[in-house]
C-alpha cells in the first residue's frame, strides 16, 4: 500500500466510523466493521485504484459487514429493524463530519485514561492494535483486551455532542489525551528510544484536526502551537549515539524552521484574545525559547513572568520546577 493510500485511509477512518455509529449506535460492532472495510481497501485499492468516492465505498463495505454479522443472528427478532435500516442506500448524512463527536466519545469520562488513549489512537488515529501496543510497550493481547473493554463500556453511550454545560470539561479531556499522546512520543516513558516520532506526528495530526473543527478555541490552538514548537527541536534533541542533548547545547540550525514559524504564528494569533489557559502559556514559553538565536539570547525574565502566570492558572510540581530553572 502506498503512503498516499495509507494517509487517505487514516483520514477517512474516523469519518466513516462516525457515520456508522450515528446511524446504528453500536460503537463496538461499527468499529470492527470499519476495521474490516479498511483492510479490504488496503488489499483492493492498490490494484484496482481508489474509487471516485472512497468514503462512500468504505461506508458501503462496512455496512455490508454489519449486515452479515447481524443477519447471522436474524432469528432474534430485535435485530430485524436494525438489518432493515442497514439495507437502505447511503443518504446525505455522509457529508456530515462526525469526527469531533467521535473524539468526545473516545474520551468519555467513564473510561480510564489508558483506555481513552488507546481508543482515540485506534478509532480516530486509525492505528492498529499492534501499533498501539508497540507504542506503549505492552503485549498486543493486553492492548486488545483494553480496547475491547473500552468499546463495551461505550455500548450505552449516546453518540452526540456533549450537552453545552458539559462541553468545556469534555473538551479539556480531549485536549489532555492528545497532550499525553504527544508527550509519550516526545519523551517515551519506557523502552530504548528517547522519542517516538510516530506518536508525536499522530498527536500533531489529530490536534490539527481538532483545531480545524474548533478554530476559535484558544486552548486547542495553544496546544497545537506547543506541539509544533516543541517538535521543531526534535532533530537536535539527540546526538549521533542517540543520547539526549540539553536545550542549551542543541544545534539550533537543525531545528525545523517551518514548524517554528507555524507555531509562532499560532501563538501570535491566539494569545491574549480570550481567556488564557495552560496550553497557550506553555506555547508562549516554547515560542520564547525557539525565537532565541542562541541559548544566551533567551528572554528569561519574560519566561519567568509567564511561569508566574502559569503557576496561578495551572499549579503543579513540574511548573514549579521549570520556574525554578527560569529563576536560576
Amino acid at each position: 500500500m502506498t503512503p498516499g493510500t495509507e494517509d487517505l485511509l487514516r483520514e477517512l477512518a474516523p469519518q466513516v466510523l462516525g457515520i456508522l455509529v450515528r446511524r446504528h449506535e453500536r460503537f463496538d460492532a461499527c468499529e470492527d466493521a470499519v476495521q474490516e472495510a479498511l483492510l479490504a481497501a488496503a488489499q483492493q485499492w492498490p490494484a484496482g485504484g481508489i474509487p471516485d468516492s472512497p468514503r462512500s465505498w468504505l461506508v458501503a463495505v462496512a455496512g455490508r459487514r454489519l449486515v452479515d454479522e447481524w443477519r447471522s443472528e436474524s432469528a432474534r427478532a430485535r435485530r430485524e429493524v436494525a438489518v432493515a435500516a442497514l439495507d437502505l442506500p447511503p443518504g446525505p448524512t455522509e457529508e456530515h463530519d462526525d469526527t469531533l463527536t467521535l473524539l468526545f466519545l473516545c474520551c468519555h469520562p467513564d473510561l480510564s485514561v489508558p483506555s481513552q488513549l488507546a481508543l482515540t489512537l485506534r478509532a480516530v488515529g486509525g492505528l492498529t492494535t499492534a501499533e498501539i501496543a508497540a507504542a506503549f510497550l505492552v503485549p498486543e493481547a493486553t492492548m486488545a483486551q483494553r480496547i475491547s473493554r473500552a468499546k463495551k463500556s461505550l455500548r450505552g453511550a449516546r453518540f452526540a455532542p456533549p450537552p453545552e454545560e458539559e462541553l468545556p470539561e469534555r473538551l479539556r479531556v480531549v485536549r489532555h489525551v492528545l497532550y499525553l499522546v504527544f508527550n509519550e512520543g516526545y519523551a517515551t516513558s519506557s523502552g530504548p528510544a528517547v522519542q517516538r516520532a510516530d506518536l508525536t506526528a499522530e498527536a500533531i495530526r489529530l490536534t490539527r484536526l481538532l483545531h480545524r473543527l474548533l478554530p476559535e478555541d484558544g486552548e486547542v490552538a495553544g496546544l497545537l502551537a506547543l506541539m509544533l514548537l516543541t517538535d521543531a527541536r526534535r532533530p537536535a534533541r539527540t546526538d549521533a549515539a542517540g543520547l539526549p542533548v540539553p536545550l542549551a547545547e542543541q544545534d539550533r540550525s537543525r531545528w525545523d524552521g517551518r514548524l517554528v514559524a507555524e507555531g509562532l504564528a499560532l501563538v501570535g494569533r491566539t494569545l491574549g484574545r480570550g481567556p488564557v489557559g495552560p496550553y497557550q502559556l506553555q506555547a508562549a514559553i516554547a515560542a520564547l525559547h525557539d525565537e532565541a538565536p542562541t541559548a544566551a539570547d533567551t528572554d528569561w525574565p519574560q519566561i519567568l513572568a509567564l511561569y508566574d502566570v502559569l503557576r496561578r492558572v495551572s499549579p503543579g510540581p513540574v511548573v514549579t520546577l521549570n520556574r525554578a530553572v527560569a529563576v536560576a
